[in-house]
């Protein structure tokens, strides 16, 4: 009996055993390899490394969580200016994050000061290249003057949306919020100490840390289990602490994220498609206290910015503070009126019947870091980037999925959208460049369109209330800034799409 009962124990915690070896070492989330049963981490089997502790990516400073999913992309009734640029077609947009308010003057002062801090002395033309244009706020025949000096630097309008940005303002400044967001990380992690003292040709930015062309001001780097390694290495990609990029939204994105449809959505079904970023038709609040005020910042009428003294409708004349009004669904403010926003895409008037349906966007210029002839990175530009170029035809051609780096014009002012053109015929679409992309967008010429043309969305307190619209889509040149155009950022969510990440 008692023989039978020490088999019966001995067979139970062998197969116990076995279990637990098979499930440690056909998991990586118990530290061993799936595919050989090798420990990861372990200097004795070479050291490859896996984040054993990661969970999930947090939301940068600023950002909310927007869920991604289906929606109607385009317009949702005729269009007043007679125009066919956005007919309604579904797509996909994957989850992402996006600022719950506009860019603030504040956010702005604070990218100036660290411009000239670190570029002032040796390359002040980067310092002017970023100021906003005060100047929008002049008007022929209209007294604004006090706006030109007051908007931007009064601390009166710290927390108002910054303006005078153009396109290409606005995606430097994203760069620039990636790297202080990502240096403050690797601070907070206790890798790097803060260091004051950095120049314009070596201060930190992601892509030279990353690479190895920056060191920093070094408190204590990671362990590396690598024996063949010195015992320590900075933070790589891999590690999961650093940030995705801080970058424009997409038309899509803005779009999905404005309607705000995860609070008119049941089970897989939206119950209503929404006209503004609000549950019905009505631009005014029928709340007892607020009773009969604008649920945006708007021009209302003719003449009439902000309503009638004693009962102001919206009590702003000029832009709100960004946190002004309620917020829709995804918790973000303003994504009606007060400001009109930049977005990523470059302009076409046929973008919504040519892009994807999964993620659609045009603006794509595909590039790579330049490398020597032995295929090391090559130092920082006098400014402290690293350096990138083009990707060739070349290196490309066996591709199916793109051969070209610019792909702006592709279905619309390239070759292939053109072979009914004489001037086009005969053009090998699998080698020839961009030297024929802007035959049908000359600007100025044939049309005020081109390469440089970019999206902005949203109405702003200068526009009557069709433009409060989410649908709605404008464009501008990119180099152009005006009092009622600004922006936010936005950054790409990695991982599962339907957990809402830690702050």
């Amino acid at each position: 009996m008692k023989k039978t009962v020490i088999s019966v124990l001995c067979l139970v915690l062998c197969t116990l055993i076995i279990a637990g070896c098979s499930t440690r070492k056909g998991s990586s989330k118990n530290g061993y390899s799936s595919s050989t049963g090798w420990k990861y981490n372990s200097s004795e089997n070479g050291g490859f490394f896996v984040a054993d502790n990661y969970k999930e990516q947090a939301a940068g400073p600023g950002l909310v969580f927007i869920e991604g999913g289906t929606f109607t992309m385009g317009q949702l009734s005729d269009n007043i200016l007679g125009e066919n640029d956005n007919t309604p077609r579904r797509v996909t947009v994957a989850s992402f994050y996006m600022d719950e308010t506009e860019v603030a003057n504040v956010d702005y002062l604070e990218y100036l000061y660290w411009l000239q801090r670190i570029y002032g002395a040796d390359h002040p033309e980067v310092c002017r290249r970023a100021l906003p244009d005060t100047l929008v706020w002049r008007a022929r025949l209209g007294y604004n003057e006090p706006m030109v000096t007051n908007y931007l630097r009064h601390p009166s309008y710290r927390e108002y949306p910054v303006v005078g940005v153009s396109w290409t303002q606005a995606k430097d400044y994203c760069a620039w919020r990636t790297d202080r967001v990502n240096e403050q990380i690797l601070v907070n992690e206790g890798i790097l100490n803060h260091d004051p003292a950095q120049t314009s040709e070596d201060h930190f930015t992601t892509d030279a840390y990353l690479a190895q062309l920056y060191i920093g001001n070094v408190n204590k780097n990671l362990v590396d289990n690598n024996p063949n390694g010195t015992g320590e290495r900075s933070v790589r990609w891999e590690d999961g602490i650093l940030l995705p990029s801080y970058r424009l939204p997409t038309e899509a994105e803005w779009e999905y994220a404005a309607y705000g449809l995860i609070g008119d959505s049941y089970k897989n079904n939206v119950i209503e498609r929404r006209i503004y970023p609000w549950d019905g038709t009505a631009i005014r609040t029928d709340d007892g206290k607020k009773m009969g005020t604008l649920k945006a910042n708007f021009r209302s009428n003719s003449g009439d910015y902000m309503g009638v003294a004693g009962a102001l409708d919206d009590g702003s004349m000029y832009p709100a503070p960004v946190r002004s009004y309620e917020p829709n669904d995804f918790g973000l403010y303003n994504m009606a009126g007060n400001v009109a926003e930049w977005v990523m895409d470059v302009y076409r008037a046929s973008s919504f019947e040519d892009m994807a349906d999964l993620n659609p966007f045009r603006g794509n210029v595909f590039q790579k870091q330049v490398r020597d002839a032995d295929g090391n990175l090559v130092e920082r530009d006098e400014l402290g980037n690293v350096r990138y170029e083009n990707v060739t035809i070349e290196e490309n051609k066996t591709r199916r999925n793109y051969r070209k780096a610019d792909n702006i014009n592709y279905l619309d002012g390239d070759a292939l959208s053109q072979i009914d053109n004489a001037d086009w015929i005969n053009i090998d679409t699998t080698v020839t460049g961009d030297a024929q992309s802007n035959k049908m967008y000359a600007y100025g010429q044939r049309t005020l369109i081109s390469d440089e043309t970019r999206v902005y969305k949203g109405g702003s307190w200068v526009d009557p209330a069709y433009y409060l619209s989410p649908s709605v889509r404008r464009y501008m040149h990119q180099d152009v800034a005006t009092n009622y155009i600004g922006f936010r950022c936005a950054m790409d969510k990695t991982g599962a799409s339907n957990t809402k990440s830690k702050k």
